[in-house]
């Protein structure tokens, strides 16, 4: 009975929050809790609420920290230079462009939010594919992809699911995992490679002095017409008719058009850019190091950063309160999950769903579940959200390893490996920014992406069983 009700309650929570009918922090609190009742344990739903709530602190600490201390960096401008270094350095060649696009989401991708990752992406290259006519589907994939990767930090969600599910330290799934991911991180950036050769062979080369000398002679000749004065639409200049005159500073105006943060934003700290980098660059040491535990380091980092770049108490209020829908939303996700696992443990639901995923697997695949687990994270987490997947099935997954003798780390590492096919899924809210800026239709970025994002997520996977990791 308890296997057919824990089950039961999967699948309650996947089809609702699947068809929008409840969002994840209610479904994850009221579904268990009903469920609870069923099982006759109702009067145990506080111990198992508390008990989750308890050892899931760390976890909601570190993601709250973590989106202050990026979203600060954001604000001051942190990335402003290298927004502007990607977009000098792929100028008008579409292979540097193409592999710039990837480099770009992977830097912006330490914010942990997708949705500011692709607004970023997107709206710093843009411009040059457009006026190349570049294939734009190549710069959703690639922004996804390269996203998908970076998804995994500690505070991106995948990790802290993860690690909020199988109750473990978020940071002994990531740190061992890192070179895996290193290695599909370089993965996204050799196919960024040859997706841009092939764009550079079907488009050629040219400057970006070129592409700008043709945008300006457009933007006269549309200006022209809307006064109404004729006799310019003979005088169009070819696209290869030079134009070094006016190139570097035509290059500096268009890096600021391009670039969605805008240069001359009030959170700015120019002067305290190189503090800015130093802390970053020390935090993300210490958290590799593993000198003090990720939640403590995050909220040391968030503090300073924000006492130093903020010293007056109102723009301090005002930075916290503009990140204060995304710590809300992730944080109380964590909490709400307490609820959901918290039930499913206590009431020994995952012990009898386990027993009965063991007498299914053949017992010849029981010591490879973490294999097992890697490949099924790539449909289970593209046709269902990672709330679902994190949540609902690796736990039982987990348990039924351990019946094998595989530890929880190696599954929990194992199930990141579907993050970069994940974050093309239509599940995920943040893939529609990507899609809507890039004015791409969805279904062609699905037909692209799919193909590379699996075979992405297959190379972290051979190389985690590679290096001994999974």
């Amino acid at each position: 009975m308890l296997t057919i009700l824990g089950f039961a309650m999967i699948a309650t929570f996947l089809v609702l929050i699947m068809m929008k009918k409840m969002s994840p922090i209610a479904a994850l609190v009221l579904i268990p809790a009903l469920f609870c009742v069923f099982v006759g344990k109702g009067a145990k739903l506080g111990d198992y609420v508390i008990d989750g709530v308890t050892s899931l602190a760390p976890t909601a600490a570190m993601l709250m920290f973590a989106i202050v201390y990026f979203g600060v960096m954001i604000d001051v401008g942190l990335f402003d230079p290298i927004v502007r270094g990607i977009l000098k350095f792929a100028k008008a060649d579409p292979m540097r462009i193409v592999v710039g696009t990837a480099i770009l989401a992977a830097i912006v991708s330490l914010d942990g939010d997708g949705s500011t990752t692709f607004m970023i992406t997107v709206s710093a290259m843009y411009p040059l594919y457009k006026r190349l006519k570049m294939s734009l589907v190549v710069m959703t994939g690639v922004a996804a992809m390269a996203n998908g990767v970076m998804n995994t930090l500690p505070w991106g969600g995948p990790t802290a699911r993860a690690a909020t599910a199988l109750k473990l330290d978020a940071s002994d799934i990531f740190v061992p995992m890192i070179p895996a991911l290193a290695v599909g991180l370089l993965g996204v950036f050799v196919l960024s490679y040859f997706l841009g050769l092939r764009e550079r062979k079907r488009l050629g080369v040219l400057t970006l002095d070129e592409v700008l000398v043709e945008e300006k002679v457009e933007e006269k000749e549309s200006e022209t017409v809307l006064v109404g004065a004729g006799g310019s639409g003979d005088s169009k200049t070819p696209v290869t008719s030079g134009g070094a005159g006016s190139g570097t500073d035509a290059e500096d105006d268009e890096e600021e058009r391009f670039t969605v943060l805008d240069p001359n934003r009030a959170t700015l700290r120019p002067k305290l850019y190189w503090f800015n980098a130093l802390v970053t660059a020390t935090l993300l040491t210490a958290m590799i190091m593993e000198w003090l535990p990720i939640p403590v380091l995050f909220l040391l980092g968030a503090a300073l950063v924000l006492t130093v770049n903020f010293p007056h108490i109102p723009d301090q209020k005002a930075r916290l309160a503009a990140h204060a829908d995304n710590v809300l939303n992730v944080s109380g996700m964590v909490f709400a999950a307490a609820v959901f696992t918290g039930v499913l443990q206590g009431t020994g639901m995952v012990d009898h769903m386990a027993r009965w995923m063991v007498d299914v697997i053949p017992e010849g695949m029981g010591p490879h579940m973490a294999l097992v687990t890697g490949l099924l994270s790539l449909p289970l987490t593209y046709f269902m959200s990672n709330d679902g997947f994190y949540f609902g099935v690796l736990p039982v997954l987990a348990e039924a390893g351990a019946a094998h003798g595989v530890s929880p780390l190696e599954m929990a590492r194992a199930s990141l490996v579907g993050q970069p096919l994940h974050m093309s899924s239509p599940l995920v809210p943040a893939v529609y920014v990507l899609v809507g800026m890039a004015k791409v239709e969805f279904g062609d970025h699905t037909k692209f992406v799919v193909k590379w994002a699996a075979l992405t997520c297959l190379i972290i996977l051979a190389a985690g069983m590679l290096f001994g990791i999974i």
